[in-house]
Order: structure tokens, then sequence, then C-alpha cells
């Protein structure tokens, strides 16, 4: 058998975080074993009594369609992430986001602390003894086994909902903090198919309830429901120098729920679209980097010409996380 700390997790995965949310994910991978995802959801649970720290930042370039009109510039969300193993089959994760979002010159910028979240990822596997949770070891023939995990979270309103801009204003789309608790749920599957080779799926949901804001809006965020499929490459291990490093091609496919104003559908809001994403993942001793690129392939929104600085009309996102293991 191989020992907890020599297969132990390494990559810390996030989940999106998106152009007026913020909400996050978990998986983690070894130097041995399956890969792991630049950003979906991936199976593997940290090791029991593990404590790992995390850092994410995803930045969006907007594209622009009006030369006479101030529009969105960039968006950046950075992460700040703890992750504790109750157990080897249960995680516990705490979240804190720092938001900004970037007009022209001559618009309204929004920085700030977001609402804090908490997460919990449950594993398990599947073998020729059935379902069972997550061991505490396992062999390398037993990561190639089918594993799963089981995650659920939600926001606590500590961000400032009623954020006022420059020019005193109070712009939902640019507040700091929903108001009110967010919740999310999703599940993951991760394969080795080979013993190089890694796939891993993810499939998501996150829903907000409505806040009335001081400006006296009554506003609900639309429903934000996911699916993303990864594949990572063990390109290059170096066991001696505790050193890997993986190429990953990653897709995510988003659907959005029109965002509702005092109870009617906001036009300009909502649709689908489906992001690529190359990108390379390295582990070094108990760190792991993340890098990838991600552009929209396609989209289908609603009202699209209104949806500048909206997601699917990113020029591009660049996603960088790193981690450390306690």
């Amino acid at each position: 058998m191989i020992g907890k700390w020599s297969l132990t997790a390494l990559a810390f995965v996030a989940a999106p975080v998106l152009a007026h949310h913020g909400v996050a994910g978990v998986g983690a991978a070894a130097l041995q074993g399956p890969g792991a995802p630049i950003e979906s959801a991936a199976s593997t649970v940290l090791p029991e009594g593990g404590v790992l720290a995390y850092l994410k930042v995803d930045q969006a370039s907007f594209r622009k369609f009006d030369a006479a009109a101030v529009e969105s510039d960039y968006a950046r969300f950075s992460m700040l992430g703890l992750g504790y193993g109750v157990t080897p089959w249960l995680s516990a994760y705490l979240f804190a986001p720092y938001n900004e979002k970037i007009d022209e010159p001559g618009g309204l910028d929004s920085r700030g602390w977001a609402d804090l979240s908490a997460m919990l990822q449950l594993g398990f596997k599947y073998d020729q003894d059935g379902w069972r949770p997550t061991p505490a070891n396992e062999s390398l023939d037993d990561l190639e086994d089918w594993h799963f995990s089981i995650f659920a979270g939600s926001t606590a309103p500590t961000g400032s909902a009623n954020h006022r801009l420059a020019d005193g204003s109070i712009d939902p789309g640019k507040s700091l903090g929903f108001g009110r608790p967010a919740w999310s749920l999703g599940m993951t599957a991760t394969k080795m198919l080979s013993d190089r080779l890694t796939l891993s799926v993810e499939a998501s949901t996150y829903r907000f309830r409505p806040y009335t804001y001081a400006s006296g809006e009554r506003v609900q965020f639309g429903a934000e429901n996911r699916l993303g499929a990864a594949l990572a490459w063990r390109a290059v291990t170096d066991s001696a120098n505790r050193f890997r490093l993986d190429p990953v091609l990653e897709l995510q496919f988003l659907d959005l729920g029109r965002d509702r104003v005092d109870g009617a559908g906001e036009s300009g809001t909502g649709g689908r679209m489906l992001y690529a994403m190359p990108g390379v993942r390295v582990y070094w001793d108990r760190a792991s980097f993340a890098f990838g690129v991600k552009k929209p392939v396609w989209t289908q929104l609603n009202e699209s010409s209104t949806q500048q600085g909206a997601e699917g009309k990113e020029r591009y996102r660049l996603i960088f996380s790193a981690s450390l293991l306690f």
C-alpha cells in the first residue's frame, strides 16, 4: 500500500468565479495517479488531517462593441481558500473572494471583498466490492477505479450588497455581496483511462435568492447550471525532485437563467455558452500551480447584442491557481 502523504492531494481546483457571482468547487491530484482539471471540480478529497492553502486569480478581458459608449474593460476575481481533511472521505473548505470590475475610462469601477463561502465534499469510489467511501490509503491499482464526489456549499452575506459606486449609485451587477445566502450543489466523476490519461467530469448548479437593495430594486440572479469535462495527460514525472507536469484540455458548458428584477425577467441576461480551455498543471513537492487560457467557442445568449461585459462576451479569461498542502 502507498502512504497517504505520498499520494496526498497537491492540486486544488476551484470552480469559476463569474462576472457577478463568486462560487467555488473542489478537487485534487497527486504526483502519481489521476490528474486534475484546471478549473472544474475533481473527485479527490484531502487526506485526513491535511490542511490546504489556496489562491486563485481569474481575469476576464471583455470584447468592446460601441466606441461611443463606456463599456466594461476587465474583471479580476481573486480567491483565498483553506481546506481541511476531516476524514479520509470528507473535506471542508472556506473561501474568501475579492472582486474587481473595471470599466473603460469614464466608467464606474467596483472593488472589494465579497461574500465568504463554505463547502463540504464527500468522496467515494466504485470497484469490484461496490460503492464505498474513499479509503485512507489506496494502491496505484486502486487509483485506476472510478472515483466520485458530491459537494455542497453556501455563501454568507458578509460582502456589501449595497456597495455604492463613485457616483453614489447601486448596481447589483457590481455589488460585493448577494444580500442573502446562495447555495451550490454538484457531483464529480474521475477515471484514469490509462496510466497517464485522466478523465474528469463535473455537473453542478448554483442558486440565488431574491434580495431588495437600498435602491428599492428586488433582484434575483439567474440560476447557473454547468457541465464540465477535462482530460489531463501526465506528460512529465520526476519522482526524485517530486515534480510533475500535466497538459490539460477542459470544456465547460454553462446555462444561465435570466436575472429577475421586481419579479420580471430582465432583458439582456442569461443564455448558454461553451468554453474551451487549454492549460497546464505543475506539481512540485507539496505545491501545485495551474494556468489556463479560457475562451468562449459557442454562445447562444438572450438579447446578445446588449450583453457586453457578461459571460460569453469575453475575449479571453486567464486562470491561475496555486496551492500548498501542510
